[in-house]
Parts: C-alpha cells; sequence; structure tokens
C-alpha cells in the first residue's frame, strides 16, 4: 500500500446530540500523544477504541466534557504590527510580558 498524503491524514471529530461522548479518529501525532497521556491519566473519561499501525491512525472514545474546542479571533492589524516590532527587537525572555491592547 502506497503512503497517505497530508491531505489523507485526517482528524474526525463524530458524535451525535443524543451521545455523551465523542469518537476522534486521527493521524495527528501531537493529538494522538495529547488523547494517550490524558486515556492514561483519566481511564474513566477517555479510551483508545482502535488503532491502524500500518496507517498509522488512532481513534478515541472521550467524554464530551473533557474536549472542547476553541474558537480564536484574528488579531487586527495594529496587533499584527506590534507583535512583528516586539519580535523585530528580540524581546523574546519577556515573553510573558508581552503588549497587549485587548485587541
Amino acid at each position: 500500500m502506497s503512503r497517505l498524503t497530508k491531505y489523507e491524514k485526517e482528524t474526525i471529530i463524530l458524535t451525535s446530540e443524543g451521545d455523551d461522548t465523542y469518537s476522534v479518529y486521527t493521524f495527528n501525532p501531537a493529538l494522538k500523544r495529547r488523547l494517550a497521556e490524558f486515556a492514561k491519566k483519566y481511564p474513566e473519561h477517555c479510551r483508545l477504541e482502535s488503532e491502524d499501525k500500518k496507517l498509522g491512525s488512532q481513534s478515541y472514545v472521550i467524554g464530551k466534557g473533557r474536549l472542547s474546542i476553541r474558537l480564536t479571533a484574528p488579531y487586527s492589524e495594529e496587533r499584527r504590527k506590534e507583535m512583528s516590532e516586539f519580535a523585530k527587537k528580540g524581546n523574546f525572555s519577556n515573553v510573558h510580558l508581552l503588549p497587549f491592547n485587548g485587541v
């Protein structure tokens, strides 16, 4: 079997309004690692359902209250310029002091 392209390596989150769990199918290494760690720490809330080692995918079942989707607004042009100038100055040791004007 040939290798899958990045476009074929999907992450799919499935549920229905009647379910109390999500099914998370993924090829993403970081997400697989995070889900594995969570399942190990909280087996009553998350478990590995299936794995295809040949393809590299895993499927987890996780309680709806344990997974959230965060939407983030795009930065304004002013905020992007501020961050660009900050980065150009090389002040990375003060990352916790990043200028923020609520934008």
